[in-house]
């Protein structure tokens, strides 16, 4: 094989690797949001932040899904509101999101669920929402405790529960 052959098959298996990467690119963004979907089906995330999916089992259309509630969750921590994801991601950074989803938040919000997961996962689940688009409207500020709320909420009061055990190690 003289030089000029050999460096033309090189410049070609170049060129079919790096087309190849080029056409897997797309083909893992629409997995990684494929699991962003699953997981949001899976971890809960419509049954608070889509307004009906319970009540509707789950038959909503995909294009109201994550639009936030105003229907509240009210306890000792006052009232808050199913936020509208695809409004709250909309100006994030994957890492904003990511470092977001792993503090804190109020209750009933099971944050710490979120915690666990891994980078991989919750970047699949923003790029899901992102995918998704922004639409609806936000929902309304979270309430301090003893304030009237105009709206319709959920009460979270417990009664006659015996204390908690914390697990031992």
């Amino acid at each position: 094989m003289t030089s000029h052959t050999l460096a033309v098959a090189i410049v070609s298996s170049f060129s079919i690797l790096a087309s190849g990467a080029v056409s897997a690119a797309p083909e893992q963004a629409t997995r990684t949001v494929e699991r962003g979907k699953y997981l949001v089906q899976v971890s809960g995330c419509n049954d608070c932040h889509t307004p009906g999916y319970m009540q509707m089992e789950g038959n909503i259309p995909e294009s109201a899904w994550l639009t936030g509630s105003p229907v509240g969750f009210q306890g000792p921590w006052g009232t808050t509101y199913p936020v509208n994801l695809r409004r709250y991601m909309e100006d994030k950074s994957e890492a904003q999101w990511i470092a977001k989803a792993r503090q804190p938040t109020r209750p009933p919000m099971p944050w710490f669920n979120l915690r666990q997961m891994s980078d991989k996962d919750l970047t699949a689940i923003y790029r899901y929402v992102r995918a998704l688009g922004p639409a609806g409207e936000p929902a309304p500020a979270a309430v301090a405790p003893g304030q009237l709320v105009n709206t319709p909420y959920v009460e979270f009061v417990p009664k006659n529960l015996p204390p908690i055990k914390q697990a031992s190690h």
